[in-house]
């Protein structure tokens, strides 16, 4: 049983200034994170730390209400939130790290009940909650759950194409409720909406399936098709080798041309959002030239994670006086997220000639790294916040709001800390330790650890289709004494081994 997570949890209680306790305060924390967090250990110590800080916050945001307990985005109440002071735009994020805790299964399906059938505005920001819902069911192994919520999954992907459905088969959102307020790209016809709402559909398709409605899983499934050609013809940008946004001040008006080769500079951009096609499902070799940009310097690289906008463009980073959430160039957790959840995707279904696992490991180190900040007196803590300046690393958003004095319209003292925006432990579990989200009872462990990158890993005590698993990598045998190379454990028995982090299959 690994045991050294504890010392962690004593030096960021240590460090911290506990402003607002919601269900479980710092006292509780290491007690809690005995009970639910699966132990993981590597030689690479920041994402080790990392992996244990972001579930340390994870339990800051759990919240007892009249409805049950949810998953809150900010701490301090914040004006633009919603009952509870919840917020949805990434709840999808959250139920990634839930589905994964050991005991408290029920939290994910209360959390999923408060936005479907409680008082929570599933409607407010753009939303992939029923892939996240699948998912859920998938990793739960709780089918029954999920073919309970269809009827209301079906009711939330019929408003959406009431509300935004265009003439040009896509989706048209604003950037701002898609999250990313000022955007170079703007209002359109967007990567985001449309590639989650291609997975919200595929995946009431799966669960239709699971129910037996025959003829409304046929249904969904051609909505899925449709709306993939028409990402695929009209977002996917031939030229400059990128899914982009068209631009489109209303849902119902005429954008200024379906041609990116016409469409004008000033909305016209490489973003991080192109990548979020891979990660809800959408791929294909045609399109493997995004990949290109993404560690390049002159593009998307930075030390900290990838741009929210590409660097070339004249308005990259370009400062705004009245607003401190931008997503014209500084690095969100949030997208950085996106990045790596499409990463995966893209290196385990087919791979990449521009993208490696060595280039994983890299951007999830450089994301581990963005988890800090220099006190005034020098000190380097442990931290999490909105958005980071790309070439230094400082929270800029903090920076801003400090400056401004701590407005209350604006959420008030530290705002942003402990932002509770986006994942990284699931991007541990499924990139680093490999575990596959399967539709079979099959438990497939494909690691994008690079080869000879380190001499251990584990992952011990994960549950998963109602088994409880353990992965680990032992170079030589020495360090588990549980043989060589890559080896997974359902429910204490060893099934599976290889030399090297390669892809084991195990039939549960």
């Amino acid at each position: 049983m690994l045991d050294h997570w504890k010392q962690y949890i004593e030096k960021f209680n240590r460090n911290d200034e506990e402003i607002i306790v919601q269900m479980i305060p710092n006292s509780g924390a290491e007690e809690w994170m005995e009970r639910e967090v699966p132990r993981f250990e590597c030689p690479c110590k920041r994402i080790e730390e990392t992996y244990y800080f972001r579930w340390w916050i994870f339990r800051k945001h759990l919240k007892q209400t009249k409805e049950g307990r949810i998953i809150t985005e900010f701490l301090p109440d914040v004006p633009w939130a919603g009952a509870y002071n919840s917020i949805n735009c990434a709840n999808g994020h959250h139920l990634a790290e839930a589905r994964w805790l050991k005991q408290d299964r029920e939290m994910p399906w209360e959390y999923t009940d408060f936005w479907l059938r409680g008082s929570g505005n599933e409607y407010s920001y753009s939303s992939w909650i029923i892939s996240a819902v699948y998912e859920q069911a998938l990793v739960s192994g709780s089918r029954e759950r999920a073919v309970g919520y269809l009827d209301d999954l079906i009711r939330f992907y019929q408003r959406m194409e009431e509300t935004n459905m265009t003439r040009y088969g896509l989706f048209w959102s604003d950037d701002d409720r898609d999250a990313m307020e000022r955007s170079i790209s703007g209002k359109g016809l967007r990567p985001t909406l449309n590639s989650y709402m291609y997975a919200n559909a595929e995946a009431i398709a799966e669960i239709c399936g699971w129910a037996g409605r025959t003829e409304t899983q046929e249904k969904f499934r051609a909505k899925a098709e449709n709306l993939k050609e028409r990402i695929l013809s009209l977002l996917w940008d031939e030229r400059a080798q990128f899914f982009k946004v068209i631009p489109l001040e209303e849902k119902d008006g005429i954008p200024e041309s379906l041609d990116f080769t016409r469409i004008s500079e000033k909305h016209n951009v490489r973003e991080a959002i192109g990548y979020i096609p891979w990660g809800m499902g959408i791929s294909g070799k045609k399109y493997d030239g995004a990949w290109q940009f993404l560690m390049d310097g002159r593009y998307f690289k930075t030390p900290f994670g990838p741009t929210t906008a590409e660097k070339i463009h004249p308005d990259y980073n370009h400062p705004a006086r009245d607003h401190e959430c931008l997503w014209n160039g500084p690095v969100w957790p949030y997208a950085t997220t996106q990045v790596l959840n499409s990463m995966i995707a893209a290196l385990q279904d087919g791979g990449s000639e521009y993208i490696n696992r060595e280039h994983f490991l890299e951007l999830l180190s450089a994301y581990a790294d963005s988890h800090y900040r220099i006190c005034g007196d020098g000190k380097r803590v442990n931290w999490l916040d909105e958005n980071m300046e790309p070439d230094t690393g400082e929270w800029l958003a903090r920076r801003i709001l400090k400056e401004w004095g701590w407005r209350k319209e604006k959420g008030g003292y530290e705002r942003g800390k402990d932002y509770n925006h986006s994942a990284f432990c699931d991007l541990v579990i499924r990139g680093i330790c490999g575990v596959k989200i399967m539709k079979e009872d099959t438990l497939i462990i494909d690691s994008l650890l690079p080869w000879g990158a380190w001499d251990y890993f584990m992952l011990e005590d994960l549950p998963c289709k109602n088994h409880r698993i353990t992965v680990a990598y032992d170079k030589d045998g020495s360090r588990y004494q549980k043989g060589r190379g890559l080896w997974a454990e359902v429910d204490g028995v060893q099934r599976a081994c290889a030399e090297k982090p390669e892809k084991l299959v195990i039939g549960l």
